[in-house]
């Protein structure tokens, strides 16, 4: 249920409906917004009938049944899109915000070169994986926590903002401490332990779409990052599996509008690891954003035939500029910025 509020109403009468709502044993989310407050109520779906009698309080303006399962990510609970503040970054808003980076952190001079490449072409995130989850055991799991410090340099010599995936419950606290967006890989979608971790310590949350997830499964998942008191969650499209070889994954471009239509969530797409070729890379980084995108995560590496993981789809920091360039007019025709 949603509780949507009078314009005005005093912030005791908020506390009481929420004492009251906790009450009957549900949680409650207080949404901001510019004129008015709302507050979803979650739980149990059976008693949802005990929540109508919140009509009559002071302050309460009307109540609203959301449809959908996935209560706190869905559009019903917020008439806009979200905007996720990252520092004073806005993730959601206008601008097209691209993040950009190798797959794997492999040295303090190569996340700083890098760094300064796509801060130069106009990326305003880094990105680099200081824990890898691979699918092959033997393969490189990155340099954990001497990574994360590769980063943080990298971020202190460029004022970039930094993402990287967390893989571990155990680790989230020190990820948390150095990153300033926690990714959340598409094998760990539905890893719910994780996600609830992630939700506690209240950093933004970039979740990408696991291969063979749908798209309510996907919301739902979010939705236990939501339902742990964090709201700054950004979905990702990274490709799915299907009967095609010809590239890695499937990129799923019509998931972005079905998403825009369903949630009020920032919307990205990864062509890097959707597509898995780097030449087919810059082709679909345009239509993500024509198709609505919010962002984009990109691989970048300054010698992709000698990166420790997914060079193949790592662009060179040339072709990077090069993308950033052909980007900027398909933003603007679609009303956005770059």
């Amino acid at each position: 249920m949603i509780i949507v509020m009078k314009i005005g109403a005093h912030e005791n009468q908020v506390r009481e409906v929420i004492q009251r709502i906790e009450g009957l044993g549900y949680q409650a989310h207080i949404i901001e917004g510019t004129q008015r407050t709302v507050i979803g109520a979650v739980g149990d779906e059976r008693g949802k009938d005990r929540l109508q009698s919140l009509e009559v309080m002071p302050g309460v303006e009307t109540i609203v049944p959301i449809l959908q399962p996935f209560k706190l990510a869905s559009r019903e609970v917020k008439g806009g899109k979200s905007i996720i503040k990252v520092g004073d970054l806005e993730i959601g808003g206008p601008a097209v915000v691209v993040m950009a980076g190798p797959c794997s952190v492999e040295s303090e001079a190569q996340m700083v070169q890098t760094a300064q490449s796509v801060k130069a072409a106009g990326a305003t995130v880094l990105r680099g994986g200081a824990f890898k989850p691979r699918t092959s055991p033997y393969a490189f799991q990155g340099l954990a926590e001497e990574g994360l410090k590769f980063l943080d340099a990298a971020r202190t010599a460029t004022g970039l903002k930094i993402i990287t995936e967390v893989v571990n419950p155990a680790d989230v606290e020190l990820v948390a401490a150095y990153t300033d967006v926690l990714q959340i890989g598409a094998r760990n979608v539905q890893n719910f332990a994780l996600l609830k971790r992630v939700g506690e310590v209240g950093k933004p949350v970039l979740l990408k779409r696991g291969m063979a997830t749908t798209i309510k499964e996907f919301l739902m998942a979010a939705e236990y990052i939501l339902s742990e008191g964090n709201y700054n969650v950004i979905l990702c499209e990274r490709g799915i599996r299907t009967f095609e070889t010809s590239t890695r994954f499937t990129l799923d471009l019509s998931a972005i509008p079905v998403l825009g239509k369903l949630t009020h969530l920032p919307l990205f797409v990864d062509p890097s690891h959707g597509t898995g070729h780097w030449e087919y890379v810059s082709p679909m980084a345009k239509a993500a954003v024509a198709c609505g995108a919010d962002g984009l995560i990109i691989e970048v590496h300054p010698n992709p035939a000698e990166a420790q993981s997914d060079g193949l789809q790592s662009l060179k920091p040339q072709k990077f500029q090069q993308l950033m360039d052909e980007l900027r007019p398909v933003a603007l025709a679609v009303g956005r910025r770059l």
